[in-house]
C-alpha cells in the first residue's frame, strides 16, 4: 500500500460522510449526487492503486 492509495481512500470515506450528512439535512439532490460521485471516484481510484 502506498501513500496515495491511503489518501484517496480516506478522502473517499470523508466525502461519503459528507454526502450522507447533506442527505440528512435535505439539501438539493444534485449537490448530494455530485458529492457522492466524487466520493465514489476517490474510493475507486484508491482501491485500484492498491
Amino acid at each position: 500500500m502506498n501513500t496515495a492509495s491511503i489518501v484517496y481512500i480516506f478522502l473517499g470515506l470523508f466525502l461519503v460522510g459528507g454526502a450522507y450528512s447533506f442527505w440528512k439535512q435535505k439539501l438539493p439532490r444534485g449537490v448530494v449526487l455530485l458529492l457522492a460521485l466524487g466520493a465514489g471516484m476517490c474510493l475507486a481510484t484508491g482501491l485500484m492503486r492498491l
